[in-house]
This record gives C-alpha cells, sequence and structure tokens, in this order.
C-alpha cells in the first residue's frame, strides 16, 4: 500500500509578548533547562545537559523527531562541508527556475522575508564566504561524527550505525573532473577523500549501472537510520530523568525585564532557569514574539522509503548529478534529498518525488525496493550561510539558540547539544562567534 506523508499538518499559533513578571508557581513546571523542540538537535541538546546534572523539560508540538529529523537519508557527513552557497550555484538556480522537478527549485513568490534570505544567499555566493563557511564548519563536523559513535556506543542506541563511508557518484565527466578540483579545497580542511575512477567505483559498489565517470569515497562518513537514532535518543533522555512533553504547542511567551519568565503552551505552562530554542524551521515565527531576527527559511525535502531490493547498495551514496540521496539498512531502502522553498507549503509534491525516482534509475540496477514504507517531506531550516545558529541570543538573558543547522541537522547533533550544555555552563570549547545570530544584523 501507497504510504502516506508522515508529516502532520504543523501548527504554530503566535502568543503575545506580556511585559510582566509571572507570578504564579503552583500552575508552572519549572526545570533547570526548558527546551523548545523536540528534534534531533533538541534531544541531543537534553542529553548533555542530563550528563551535566541538570534537570531538563522538552516540549514538542507534535510528537519526538516528526520534523526533518524524521525522513532524511540519515548519512552523517563531514564531507558535506562545503556551504550550499557555492560559486556557480545561482547560474544554476537561474537554469531551473521553471524546471519544478529541478534538484533545487525556488517557488516564485513575494513573500519578503524569503527575497531577503535570497539576496543574503546570492551575496555569500563568493570564494572569501565560501572559505569561511568551510573553514568553521568542517572542524565542526568532524567532531560531531565522532561524538555521535561515542553516544551511539556508550548509550547502546538501536539506530543501524554503520561506519561505512560515503561515495559521490558522477555519471558526467566534466562534472567529475570539476568536483575534484573543487574537492581539494575540502581536503585542505583535513576531510580526507579517496578518487575513484569509473571502473573502481562499479568495483566499489556493483549496484551502480556501467556508464560512470568516477566517484569520491569519503572514508569518515557514516549513516544511521534518523527516525531510530531520535527515538532512541528520547528514550534515553527519558532514562535519565528528562521530561518530553509531546502535543505542546506554543502560544506566548512571558518576559520578565530581560528574561523569559514563561512560556505558555497548549499543554499546560512552562519555566526554566534556562531556555534552549531548537524549533529547527519553525524558529522564525517564535523568535519574532521574542524580538529577534533569525533569518532561516524552510528549505523542504522528500524521501521515499521501500523495503530493501535485492541488489541493494553496501556504501550510501549521493548521484550528484541528479541531488538524490541513496541509504540502505537492514531495515529498509531509502531515496531522498532535493531542495525546494516554497515557504510552508504543506503538500505532497507528486512531481518532486517522481524526480527522486528518475535520477536513481539514471544511476542504480535496482532504484527502487519491493514496496513503499513511506512517501515523505520535512522542512529543513536554511540560513543564508549555511551555518547553524548556536550560542546565547542579545537582549534576552536566559535564552540560548541551537537552529539553522539546514541539512546537516543529524550530522550537527552532538556537538550543538555538548556546546549547549557548555553554554549553559559558562564554559564553550570553542569559538561561537561564526555561530551567532548577530551575524545578521
Amino acid at each position: 500500500m501507497m504510504a502516506k506523508c508522515s508529516c502532520i499538518q504543523h501548527s504554530f499559533p503566535i502568543g503575545t509578548i506580556v511585559g510582566m513578571p509571572y507570578n504564579d508557581p503552583m500552575t508552572t513546571r519549572t526545570s533547570d533547562v526548558l527546551i523548545l523542540g523536540g528534534g534531533v538537535i533538541g534531544l541531543a541538546s537534553a542529553y548533555y545537559l542530563l550528563q551535566a546534572g541538570r534537570s531538563v523539560t522538552v516540549l514538542e508540538q507534535n510528537g519526538v523527531g516528526s520534523g526533518s529529523s524524521h525522513g532524511n537519508c540519515g548519512t552523517l557527513t563531514p564531507s558535506h562541508a562545503m556551504p550550499l552557497a557555492t560559486p556557480g550555484v545561482i547560474g544554476d538556480g537561474l537554469r531551473w527556475l521553471f524546471k519544478a522537478d529541478a534538484p533545487l527549485r525556488i517557488k516564485p513568490t513575494l513573500d519578503p522575508a524569503l527575497v531577503r534570505w535570497l539576496f543574503g544567499f546570492v551575496g555569500r555566493c563568493n570564494w572569501k564566504d565560501f572559505e569561511h563557511a568551510l573553514r568553521v564548519k568542517a572542524p565542526l563536523l568532524v567532531r560531531s561524527r565522532a561524538l555521535i559513535e561515542e553516544l551511539v556506543q556508550r548509550e547502546q542506541l538501536d539506530c543501524e550505525f554503520a561506519a561505512l563511508g560515503t561515495l559521490s557518484v558522477y555519471r558526467d565527466a566534466a562534472s567529475f573532473v570539476h568536483a575534484c578540483a573543487l574537492n581539494e579545497r575540502v581536503a585542505a580542511v583535513g576531510i580526507a577523500a579517496e578518487t575513484l575512477d569509473g571502473a573502481a567505483t562499479l568495483a566499489r559498489e556493483p549496484a551502480l549501472k556501467p556508464g560512470v565517470a568516477g566517484a569520491l569515497f569519503y572514508p569518515g562518513d557514516a549513516q544511521l537510520r534518523p527516525d531510530r537514532y531520535v527515538a532512541e535518543l528520547a528514550r534515553s533522555v527519558r532514562a535519565k530523568g528528562g521530561e518530553i512533553v509531546e502535543g505542546a504547542c506554543v502560544q506566548g511567551i512571558v518576559r520578565d525585564a530581560a528574561r523569559i519568565a514563561k512560556v505558555a503552551t497548549s499543554a499546560g505552562d512552562f519555566a526554566g532557569r534556562e531556555i534552549v530554542l531548537a524549533l529547527g524551521a519553525w524558529t522564525p515565527r517564535l523568535a519574532a514574539q521574542i524580538g529577534l531576527r533569525v533569518p532561516i527559511q524552510p528549505g523542504k525535502g522528500y524521501s521515499i522509503t521501500y523495503t530493501r531490493p535485492a541488489r541493494s547498495p553496501r556504501i550510501p551514496m549521493t548521484l550528484k548529478e541528479r541531488s538524490v540521496c541513496v541509504t540502505a539498512w537492514g531495515s529498509g531502502f531509502r531515496l531522498g534529498s532535493t531542495m525546494e522553498f516554497a515557504g510552508y507549503d504543506a503538500t505532497l509534491n507528486r512531481t518532486r518525488l517522481d524526480a527522486l525516482r528518475r535520477g536513481a534509475a539514471e544511476y542504480l540496477h535496482e532504484p527502487e525496493g519491493p514496496s513503499v514504507t513511506e512517501e515523505w517531506y520535512g522542512w529543513r531550516p536554511m540560513t543564508p550561510d549555511d551555518l547553524p545558529v548556536i550560542g546565547r541570543a542579545r537582549g534576552t538573558d536566559n535564552l540560548v539558540l541551537a537552529t539553522g543547522h539546514g541539512m546537516l541537522g543529524v550530522t550537527l547533533s552532538a556537538v550543538t547539544g555538548l556546546l549547549v550544555s557548555e553554554v549553559i555552563a559558562g564554559k564553550p570549547s570553542c569559538d561561537l562567534a561564526p555561530f551567532a545570530a548577530e551575524r545578521f544584523t
């Protein structure tokens, strides 16, 4: 049976900032740290805060991991350190502007927030900003990849983790040559790759059809099943004494001078000595309530999950010319990716799903499994410079931001959680200035 889209119709009522102290402690549930958002970033933050001895409550408007944490391809990819704002990407975008199934699609709109975001993105499509983003993102990705493996082993997370590396596969010779030249910049920041010609690529991965020009193999990458990783993080958080409240839709924020005093939700009122905002693509809507400008746009991605085909890939891969990610686990097989800027459009676009199937069919002997188990979309929290927002928020003494992770939320989950715990302790282990929200002002 064709699976329905797993995404729940999101609602996010905009509450009113009340410039007064709350004075009803008997009906307000209070913890050391209140985390808004039960996706992979919020749960990883809860885990490390609990490890540091804090009491933690996580609020999630739907179910844990029901957003972009759920249906992505589950690859852990320091190899994806290059920012989306790459010189030349604007030319691709213009060519794809009226192509409904293009890997990158921007829906024509007059939305002023998206227009501002696009201007910010275009302004960063130069080599200086490219190199800056690459230098600051690469070590964060490498560190998080190692932390996730440690976390999986320490907590025995049942999430099909496997340190298999990843392949970036090319069928067009010119594209492969260009990618190899560009990859020298990635190698310069310490992310190793093995260059394979067509024959070596087919020998490494027999699931690929003949006609491959070559591939880049990244041995430091890995994979896991993201929905199970999130579920296991939630299990671990609860086991350590953390509280997770699902179905808690934020309805209002109450301030007491320079602090957030209370968060009113559909599940009651909550307070924390510290508040962590980990709402992913929903961040701008709440941030606006407290006077913060965080330029995040929802970048809509899609995936199709199948039962495993007989000739399933051994190594997770990206089919580069079609921007299709392919991941196989013992429990299933997934095609995913694409990027669509269409606001919070809550429709399952059949054209985008069909593009995944067609793209995979160009490269793989068996591009689909025997049966579909899920068709999915989710909104990634995209910043103009493709760097996350991590650190304290200016103007609100007890607010910490952990958002804007783009397509790399799963990969960056552990290091973000650790950094959130360090920020709250007042001892961050790295310079967070490149990730401050103030960089956009």
